[in-house]
């Protein structure tokens, strides 16, 4: 039999500014942020072009800008809430689910295809570059992730509970240039980019859409750590 726990039993930036991981939402946020990574790194084998905008310029992105820049909303109440180190537990869990997901397709793509199954070489199609991305999206993810989090954390250790919209636009700002330019590197030639303009316009429309679009959600981001704040029976303002 245990006695009761202290915050930093539980999550070792719990104190002053944080909450402990042991309530019923760390492990909810820890599930959507690695649902909304898996989901991304599979829609993002599909490369997408919008245009053509000015003559034969268009917009080249890849399908994962469905979702991806939730993640980082969710990134920044995992830091916001619970601070770096249980932030990061979470990265990690995606880390190892996302490998876990490379592992198993690649599994599925080498075994050999039943007679009555016709789709052997579309199904190889979306997973042999799907290995590459995951290559890429961990690295991205792992960087620009920490990078998210450790802004976040160190800014609050500046304006205690004043300011969330600073260090939430500054950490999206740092983390999703971090986290673009990573995987835009490796995963580039998956999805079939070959010049550099076509990678320049794919690393720099990636960054500036995420960034916005974490802007424009930055209400909902407001509204979401706020109820967890409120909820979350061990958090302590900062002050």
């Amino acid at each position: 039999m245990t006695g009761p726990q202290t915050p930093n039993d539980t999550a070792p930036d719990a104190g002053r500014g944080f909450a402990t991981t042991g309530s019923a939402y760390y492990p909810v946020l820890v599930a959507v942020f690695t649902g909304l990574v898996l989901i991304s790194n599979v829609t993002a084998t599909k490369g997408v072009a919008f245009g053509p905008v000015i003559g034969d310029w268009s917009i080249i992105t890849d399908g994962a800008f469905i979702v991806f820049p939730l993640t980082y909303v969710i990134g920044d109440v995992l830091s916001e809430v619970y601070g770096f180190r249980a932030a990061r537990k979470a990265i990690f869990v995606a880390f190892a689910m996302q490998a876990v997901a490379s592992l198993a397709m690649w599994i599925a793509a080498e075994l050999p295809p039943a007679d009555f199954y016709p789709n052997q070489a579309a199904f190889e199609a979306v997973v042999k570059p799907f290995f590459q991305l995951v290559i890429a999206g961990l690295a991205g993810f792992i960087v620009g992730q920490t990078v998210n989090a450790w802004i976040v954390v160190r800014i609050k250790a500046i304006t205690k509970e004043r300011h969330l919209w600073a260090r939430l636009i500054g950490s999206t700002v740092l983390g999703e240039f971090a986290d673009t330019l990573v995987f835009c590197s490796i995963a580039a030639a998956a999805i079939g980019i070959s010049t550099l303009d076509d990678f320049l316009t794919y690393l720099a429309l990636g960054w500036i859409y995420k960034t916005v679009v974490e802007v424009l959600v930055l209400p909902v981001t407001y509204r979401v750590i706020g109820f967890v704040k409120r909820r979350e029976p061990t958090y302590r303002p900062a002050v």
